[in-house]
């Protein structure tokens, strides 16, 4: 019985008795400068009491006598005088019971149904395991797709980035691994999506059968930086409540590079000077700090398998978020525009992606089809031009005219779902398109 009252007693347990009250002396630049609150911390969260309503807000700076405090909304309404309350460290207490829930970074429901907390709060900020008691990456997982079962296997507790421009299937892509990949359950991002989206994807793009095992977290375009940075510390900090229960946690965050846009507003708004082409210097740890939360957990508890979508404009690999999250991840995806033009989805870049589980993923026989087919796909591509202008002759070399035969079922195969016997079947069609 104890567990039915267990929301209601963190609901009462989380009622603050005695509050800390500052009051705003001045507005400057976005930012408010609250006196009166010597306890306060840098991220620590206040509520500001302004004319109209009350308005959340965190620490960014602190100085004698008083804090710098960036609202979560714009400020329309605050005066000078307004009551600030303390709240403490932000935090989150997720629950089981936001399994098949739709929630903001706050975790308050989206859904028009009701949310007790948890019992435990979690920081949004919070350590990653330690390195030298993390386990080794687990087995290989089915995909539901036939490419990432085969050519770019994903292995429990593996990170791999989604790198991709605009348009190109890759909201899609996240979908089909939210239905197909093996996970006990699956916590979502969706970091400063339209609203209109939310929506559509929970409902069409995901259905019910997906929702049934999901945990959404959102935060839409319109919504404040911190709202939006927060969206993926707190479904980080979801995916961590599961994976100590000893489960398997898919966690897909979509976008990284909105995530890292919403920590520059803030790192600019508490005085940190931009570095290159515009990130302040303490994009890096914010990034890193993330992706390494995921993966293979300790001892004891259960992985975080996750995918982070990187935006990459004009497909440009160098910019500074794709750059440093491509080093600290198990893998990268590119997702190509040209590809998706023709009509071929998923658009994934084969030649340009790779998944760093291989070759301890697959045995000698599935490395050898791999590296078969990768080898004929980078024949094809490097004599395309070639081909298509007709100055190619058959018979010239050997492997081009194996790669011009056996091309379009390869090309065919990275389209396609993985058949009711999951990775064996879809390496058995990988053997057939590669055959004579």
């Amino acid at each position: 019985m104890t567990g039915i009252f267990d929301g209601l007693l963190a609901e009462i347990a989380g009622v603050a008795t005695v509050r800390r009250v500052g009051r705003v002396i001045e507005t400057r630049r976005g930012l408010a400068e609250v006196g009166g609150l010597d306890a306060a911390a840098i991220g620590d969260r206040v509520l500001i009491h302004s004319r109209d309503a009350a308005a959340g807000g965190e620490v960014l700076r602190l100085s004698p006598g008083r804090c710098s405090i960036l609202p979560d909304a714009s400020g329309d309404g605050m005066a000078i005088g307004d009551r600030v309350e303390l709240l403490g460290r932000a935090e989150i207490a997720p629950d089981d019971s936001w399994i098949g829930r739709i929630v903001d970074p706050a975790g308050r429901p989206l859904d028009g149904r009701p949310l007790l907390r948890g019992p435990r709060p979690r920081a949004l900020r919070a350590p990653a395991p330690p390195a030298a008691s993390r386990r080794g990456l687990g087995v290989r997982l089915g995909t539901g797709t036939a490419v990432f079962d085969t050519l770019l296997p994903l292995v429990r507790g593996q990170r791999i980035g989604l790198f991709a421009g605009s348009g190109v299937g890759k909201s899609s892509l996240l979908a089909r691994f939210a239905r197909g990949v093996e996970a006990d359950l699956v916590v979502i991002a969706l970091v400063g999506e339209r609203g209109r989206e939310l929506r559509e994807f929970t409902e069409r793009v995901l259905g019910a059968e997906g929702m049934a095992r999901c945990v959404v977290v959102t935060a839409t375009s319109d919504q404040s930086a911190l709202m939006r940075r927060s969206c993926a510390l707190t479904a980080m900090a979801v995916a961590e409540h599961f994976r100590d229960q000893g489960l398997h946690v898919l966690l897909l965050v979509d976008s990284i590079t909105r995530f890292a846009e919403a920590h520059r507003e803030v790192a600019l708004a508490g005085g940190e000077e931009a570095a290159l082409r515009g990130f302040p210097p303490s994009l890096n740890q914010a990034i890193m700090g993330l992706a390494e939360r995921a993966g293979p957990g300790p001892e004891g508890a259960g992985d975080i398998t996750a995918v982070f979508s990187v935006l990459v404009a004009g497909s440009d690999m160098e910019e500074p978020v794709a750059d440093i999250l491509r080093g600290v991840l198990d893998g990268h995806v590119v997702m190509d525009r040209r590809i998706a033009e023709r009509g071929r989805f998923p658009a994934i870049d084969l030649l340009r992606s790779v998944s760093r589980s291989l070759p301890d993923a697959a045995d000698a026989d599935e490395n050898a089809l791999i590296a078969e087919a990768r080898r004929l796909l980078g024949a094809y591509d490097r004599a395309e031009l070639m081909i298509q202008a007709g100055l190619y002759a058959s018979g010239s070399d050997p492997v081009i005219d194996r790669a011009i035969q056996v091309w379009p079922r390869l090309d065919a195969f990275l389209a396609e779902p993985a058949p009711a016997n999951g990775v064996a079947g879809s390496f058995e069609r990988l053997r057939t398109c590669l055959s004579e």
